[in-house]
């Protein structure tokens, strides 16, 4: 029988990782093996220099996390050495960024996810880091809802220098 205090500090491990599966939007199970500590050191600058947080946890305590959140479909993918990838605001930028990781380090392997609330495969994960950022979407729709008044303009003129003629 484990110590109450070890079965208390325990508790609130699996309470605190039950907590950051709720609040991330987005979440990324990745394995790490074979990856050396500078490059480990390495992805987790890259990502805290973003505002994501890298884990690794016990796969059991994460497993208990993902029964409390509803998020067991993820428990096949966690086996072996796992890290877990959180992030709060965001969506496409931790993908891109774990993405961006594994072409240069090919240890790096992308298992699975959760994107708001969802469990998605790596297949999924990777299209997500093929999307443009928030920035470049808005400026698309920026550009696509400015079209039709530059157009409009344009013709306004040329109706304009025509009668100047």
């Amino acid at each position: 029988m484990p110590n109450a205090k070890v079965l208390q500090e325990k508790q609130q491990a699996v309470a605190e990782v039950t907590e950051k599966f709720q609040s991330s939007s987005c979440t990324i199970v990745a394995d790490y093996r074979g990856l050396t500590v500078a490059e480990v050191t390495e992805l987790r600058k890259s990502l805290r220099d973003a505002g994501i947080e890298f884990k690794v946890i016990k796969n059991t305590i994460s497993r208990r996390a993902t029964a409390q959140a509803s998020l067991t479909e993820l428990d096949s993918h966690l086996v072996g050495p796992t890290a877990i990838i959180f992030s709060k605001d965001e969506i496409v930028t931790p993908a891109k960024i774990v993405a961006e990781f594994a072409k240069k380090n090919t240890n790096l392997e992308v298992k699975a996810g959760v994107v708001e609330g969802r469990v998605v495969g790596q297949d999924q994960i990777k299209a997500l880091a093929e999307l443009p950022s928030r920035e470049g979407l808005l400026s698309m729709l920026l550009s696509v809802l400015q079209a039709p008044v530059r157009n409009f303009a344009l013709a306004v003129k040329a109706v304009a220098e025509k009668q100047e003629a």
